[in-house]
């Protein structure tokens, strides 16, 4: 099958919107939402208000607004920058457990001690060398310009410039398990679970990075629960159907956010944003029914 589907102005997509069933009560406003926000990336926002008729074309139900799209257009924004600050908080974090461990425990150049390492190692070592080669930070200048041997700066330097992803990947690849327990053991947990979180966060940083939707997304890697502490393990949902979405990367970023700092806001203006949402239930982003009187929610978290 041909794609014959012609562009269409602002105009004619507002035309199509209203033909379809959305009601448009303020055309200028919508026509100014369009010019600077696409058809295509509302066309997510939309989607919940129509009625299902498969591949046919698209219809509205007889309630649904523009407004109401923009409403979560916006609330999912709003939500986006509320995770990357919580994921910069946990990122900042994590760098420094990693280092002060590695540095420690083996000295100012562990992360060269391939010895340290498991599968994986070549491609993290030869990702980093890039990073430094192609870094202009004033510490990295200096380290080459002042020192030959070694001929990398040393891991409390190299680790600040690396990407969250790079980052991920060398804590995948420390061998042993008492070096990643030791690490994940700074937020009470075990390093599995920690392991397989960082694959989940990552993920959702990349999704936010690129603007992209998260308040109802399937998400690829799903979290290995922790059974400690009790009061977070209590707060995750394991329903089948809401393992991928969102929700349950935000009660770990709960309990790591409370554990970094135990008197951090995050949650409370994580519930205050969540109950702005009208147009759609909470439960599209994993959200449990009675997720309003659990510990981390309701001010009671004793993490």
């Amino acid at each position: 099958m041909k794609y014959e589907k012609p562009p269409l102005s602002i105009e004619d997509q507002i035309d199509l919107l209203i033909k379809r069933g959305l009601s448009v009560s303020d055309r200028p406003r919508a026509i100014q939402y369009l010019k600077h926000i696409s058809y295509y990336r509302l066309r997510i926002y939309w989607a919940p208000f129509e009625i299902d008729l498969g591949f046919k074309d698209h219809q509205f139900k007889p309630w649904a607004t523009f407004d109401n799209a923009l409403d979560l257009y916006l609330f999912d924004r709003k939500f986006r920058l509320l995770i990357f600050e919580a994921i910069e908080r946990f990122e900042i974090s994590l760098r420094t457990q990693i280092v002060n461990h590695l540095a420690t425990s083996y000295g100012s150049h562990a992360y060269m001690d391939k010895l340290l390492f498991r599968k994986g190692y070549d491609g993290c070592l030869a990702s980093t060398e890039e990073t430094i080669s192609n870094s202009r930070e004033i510490w990295i200048k200096h380290y080459k310009e002042k020192y030959k041997d070694p001929p990398l700066p040393p891991i409390w330097s190299v680790f600040e410039i690396l990407s969250f992803g790079q980052l991920v990947k060398w804590y995948q690849v420390i061998k042993a398990r008492k070096n990643r327990n030791a690490i994940a053991d700074a937020y009470k947990l075990d390093g599995k679970v920690l392991g397989s979180f960082l694959n989940n966060l990552n993920h959702v940083r990349n999704i936010a990075a690129h603007h992209g939707r998260l308040w109802n997304r399937n998400l690829t890697f799903q979290i290995t629960f922790p059974k400690n502490p009790e009061e977070i393990s209590a707060c995750f949902n394991e329903q089948a159907a809401s393992k991928k979405k969102i929700y349950n990367t935000l009660v770990m970023l709960v309990h790591l956010l409370s554990t970094i700092s135990p008197k951090t806001s995050w949650p409370t203006r994580v519930n205050e944003l969540v109950n702005t949402l009208h147009v759609v239930s909470p439960g599209e982003m994993g959200f449990p029914e009675e997720w309003k009187s659990l510990s981390i929610w309701s001010g009671n978290n004793g993490s």
